[in-house]
């Protein structure tokens, strides 16, 4: 049976929240600090080198993430890059993956599919996909997990809860 490896990547170093205000952005503005961007990079070059590329990128569409996400595609990480919605905080991604996973899905027949979204919604991806109990798992800013999922004959929903199994989950500072 083939597989599909699942490569979670948290967004970077980001601006710091601030209460709601005038001329304080939206969260959804919050971009990566200078800092974020170097770390960010380092991480996908060290991934790059690990051999870790992804066949399609997918990104939230919040500011802090889509930088991360185009960080990666600049680096080599992905040739492919597009925004999904249901990457946003508190979204739901199952439906995506059963969209890529499905039988004339795009990753039918195997390869790597990147994510680039927010905590807790990864961890709690990552922890679902692999059966564990929610908080079991937890993302830090830039860090990664890799997920590698078998490619059951009818995926034309939803992958499986629990048929993941978990290969790799770094911080950033096991990176670079």
């Amino acid at each position: 049976m083939a597989s599909v490896s699942l490569l979670l990547l948290r967004h970077g170093l980001a601006e710091e929240r601030r209460d709601p205000g005038p001329g304080v952005r939206p969260d959804g503005e919050r971009p990566l600090t200078e800092r974020g961007r170097r770390r960010t990079a380092a991480v996908v070059r060290r991934l790059k080198e690990l051999e870790l590329h992804c066949d399609q990128l997918l990104s939230s569409p919040l500011v802090r993430a889509l930088q991360t996400a185009q960080i990666a595609r600049e680096e080599g990480l992905c040739a492919a890059l597009a925004i999904a919605a249901e990457l946003a905080p508190d979204a739901d991604p199952m439906p995506l993956l059963g969209q890529w996973l499905a039988l004339d899905g795009p990753l039918a027949g195997g390869g790597r599919l990147g994510l680039v979204g927010h905590e807790p919604d990864l961890s709690a991806l990552a922890a679902r996909l692999c059966g564990a109990p929610p908080g079991a798992l937890r993302l830090k800013k830039a860090g990664v997990a890799l997920l590698e999922l078998p490619v059951p004959g009818s995926m034309a929903h939803q992958p499986l809860a629990g048929s993941a199994c978990l290969r790799l989950l770094l911080s950033p500072a096991c990176l670079i």
